[in-house]
């Protein structure tokens, strides 16, 4: 990196403005990327994403089967004999 020469105090002021706000800017953007990560972990959004999958898979003429049909087979499985 090449020395730069200043021939007056404004131009360091300057950068010296310039390079506070470059840190703010990272520091900033360091935040958000900590705000994105916690909510991306908080249980909230995994169960309104569980409950919107639910929903989907759930409407229509196949989601209406599906819900006569789990209970049935989930019945049959516990109740069925072993052994035989």
């Amino acid at each position: 990196m090449a020395l730069k020469k200043y021939s007056s105090y404004a131009q360091i002021d300057n950068d010296l403005e310039i390079l506070k706000t470059e840190r703010e800017i990272h520091y900033q953007r360091i935040l958000l990327s900590i705000d994105k990560t916690k909510e991306s972990f908080l249980p909230s959004k995994t169960v309104s994403f569980i409950s919107d999958l639910y929903h989907k898979a759930t409407s229509g003429i196949l989601g209406t089967i599906l819900k006569i049909a789990i209970p049935f087979a989930f019945n049959w499985f516990i109740n069925r004999k072993r052994g035989d």
